[in-house]
């Protein structure tokens, strides 16, 4: 059986703390599927094709990560593609205490899936994607905040 993590989030959009994570997850897994999650109930700021799109093109020289989507509970989304963990940053306090709940409801409906939390680097810890969607609408400059490979696509004008 592989060893497979799934790293869910909304990634509207990704940031450079997301990238390191994933990077620094990379030896302990066989595969990192970093996977939207679809929620009917959320407004993006991008669409998932372009926030699809923009996972492809960051983890395009990187083997061990697949890009995929899904609505509905992550945990059986994890079930339906073989994967046994699941991978979170912790920013903080308040991310441990909203995240260690999540993981233990995910480990109930998804059957003894594991969650494994990495701690954010500290260059990092101020950074999440709604911080960065907030930049972007005020026509500020979001590019020291997201990956080289988009920072062209989110300069200010």
């Amino acid at each position: 059986m592989s060893n497979i993590a799934i790293f869910p989030g909304s990634f509207d959009p990704i940031t450079i703390g997301h990238v390191d994570l994933i990077k620094r997850a990379l030896p302990l897994y066989d595969k990192i599927i970093v996977a939207i999650g679809v929620n009917s109930q959320k407004k993006y700021l991008f669409s998932l094709e372009e926030r699809l799109e923009w996972l492809r093109e960051v983890f395009a020289d990187e083997p061990k990560v697949e890009v995929g989507h899904f609505s509905g509970l992550t945990a059986h989304y994890a079930r339906q593609i073989g994967a046994r963990y699941l991978l979170r940053g912790l920013r903080n306090a308040s991310d441990f205490d909203y995240e260690k709940t999540i993981s233990q409801l995910n480990n109930i409906v998804g059957e003894g899936i594991e969650t494994i939390f990495l701690i954010s680097q500290p260059a990092y810890s101020h950074i999440s994607s709604t911080i960065v969607r907030e930049i972007i609408i005020g026509g500020g400059d979001a590019t020291p905040f997201v990956p080289e490979a988009l920072r062209e696509r989110f300069k200010s004008t």
